[in-house]
């Protein structure tokens, strides 16, 4: 598999430090609100990373934080006149409620910053220790130009960082660069004791902590939407490089941003849209399509025909897997695997090792789905459709689709006059099988001749 990767600018060949396994740390949301469609994105394309590494037999570890004591936590908190932990744990369980409605799957672990506070502190007294922090008017900060490989990520040199970048300037620091490890105590604020004092850990210092106590010290992949390169994950290869010794994360995904209409989201331009106002409207899997649909380095447009054209894509591939059940309950027996499963299995396997190109993946889906009516037309045998099936089921499966198929029954009544009509059409008696469709019909039940026997819908 090839891996674009944001650290070497380059499609690289993905070689994990232990054979078999992959370590995954992915940058999780700020719980102080309902997440937006933006933060869909990143879920919904490394949720698919994931399922991709297990479905090619790799045993993965796959890291999510939540970011639960922050300035903007704070805010929120004071706004509603309650507390930061009670504030955290509502977004919490609303983030859940939107993961599990993206089809998104819990991460083998799902930490949060301020269950490692004890982590946190140990890499700051590593990093004082070493020279690369400093304790100022209650603060702790990183010495930014002390670390020789700052900037390699965003590809930036530090005086171009320096200019470009919206920095904090006051008289505690020894240099506008330098950045907060921890902050300390305010009145009214959350805050823990430390070697430092009363305080609470800066935005950056967490992930470190995090990704080193449930992954080690070097990881596989690390992931986020472009908007972290910096300075979000600039700082974290700083702290974790300089407190441990040793490269952080051999591979860097970034995921592109998400417009609105041709525009950047934005809450002053009123196009900015939570997932849940989206999915009140269309549904979830809808946005999950939306989101894979595109190559992850590209920018998605988020409208509402791309949106319609989501649920139109998704219609038929639940049409397609609705007739497979269908045909196979009447198959004749016996027959052999198409070529073109095969086929299809390795073109989206191709795809996928392209750094995860989930639209062309997407597309070795359909051209199995062309083939699978093809040969349901065609009255293809059990197993045919049976491997058919199987592919359909692993293909939308890694990519995290079709997961809300129901099975409805009917009742006793409707399943004699659909026998009845069919004894009829038999014998030729077209005239009662009509009178039957008709009353079905009427019962809101459609029926629709095939080869493969009668086919009902509800209308």
């Amino acid at each position: 598999m090839k891996i674009f990767n944001t650290l070497t600018r380059q499609k690289d060949e993905f070689k994990p430090i232990t054979e078999g396994e992959v370590k995954i740390y992915a940058c999780g949301p700020t719980v102080y609100n309902y997440i937006h469609i933006g933060n869909a994105r990143p879920l919904c394309v490394f949720d698919v990373l994931r399922r991709y590494f297990e479905w090619r037999g790799y045993r993965v570890e796959f890291v999510q934080n939540f970011t639960d004591i922050d300035d903007k936590l704070i805010r929120r908190a004071n706004e509603e006149g309650t507390t930061v932990p009670e504030v955290a744990e509502r977004y919490i369980k609303e983030f859940w409620t939107d993961a599990t409605g993206l089809n998104v799957g819990k991460a083998t672990v799902n930490p949060r910053a301020t269950e490692n506070i004890r982590q946190i502190e140990e890499i700051i007294s590593a990093l004082m220790e070493k020279g690369y922090a400093y304790e100022s008017g209650g603060d702790v900060y990183y010495r930014a130009k002390k670390f020789a490989g700052y900037g390699k990520l965003s590809h930036q040199p530090l005086e171009d960082l320096e200019a470009g970048a919206r920095i904090d300037v006051t008289e505690i620091k020894e240099d506008p660069m330098d950045f907060c490890l921890w902050k300390g105590a305010k009145p009214g604020e959350p805050s823990w004791e430390s070697p430092w004092g009363k305080g609470r850990p800066g935005w950056h210092i967490e992930c470190s902590a995090m990704a080193c106590r449930y992954l080690g010290k070097t990881i596989d992949i690390h992931c986020g939407g472009l908007d972290l390169i910096f300075p979000h994950h600039e700082n974290e290869i700083a702290q974790s490089e300089a407190a441990n010794g040793c490269e952080f994360a051999h591979y860097w995904m970034h995921n592109g941003f998400i417009n609105v209409d041709n525009h950047k989201m934005s809450k002053s331009l009123g196009n900015f849209f939570t997932v849940r106002d989206v999915a009140e409207q269309y549904g979830y899997e809808p946005i999950r399509y939306m989101m894979i649909a595109s190559q992850y380095r590209s920018p998605i447009n988020y409208s509402i025909e791309v949106i319609e054209q989501a649920k139109n894509a998704l219609e038929r591939l639940y049409s397609c897997r609705d007739n497979l059940d269908f045909a196979l309950k009447n198959a004749p027996e016996g027959g052999e695997v198409p070529d073109w499963i095969a086929t299809h299995r390795q073109e989206f396997v191709d795809a996928m090792e392209d750094d995860l190109n989930t639209a062309d993946a997407l597309a070795a889906v359909f051209l199995l789905v062309k083939d699978i009516n093809n040969a349901i037309t065609a009255g293809a045998g059990q197993v045919a459709l049976t491997a058919a099936a199987d592919l359909f089921d692993q293909l939308t499966g890694v990519l995290g689709l079709v997961y809300n198929r129901k099975t409805e029954a009917l009742d006793s009544e409707i399943e004699a006059l659909i026998e009845q009509r069919t004894a009829a059409r038999k014998a030729k008696d077209f005239k009662t099988a009509d009178a039957i469709r008709d009353q079905l019909k009427e019962m809101g039940i459609l029926l629709e001749d095939t080869p493969q026997g009668v086919k009902w819908t509800r209308a």
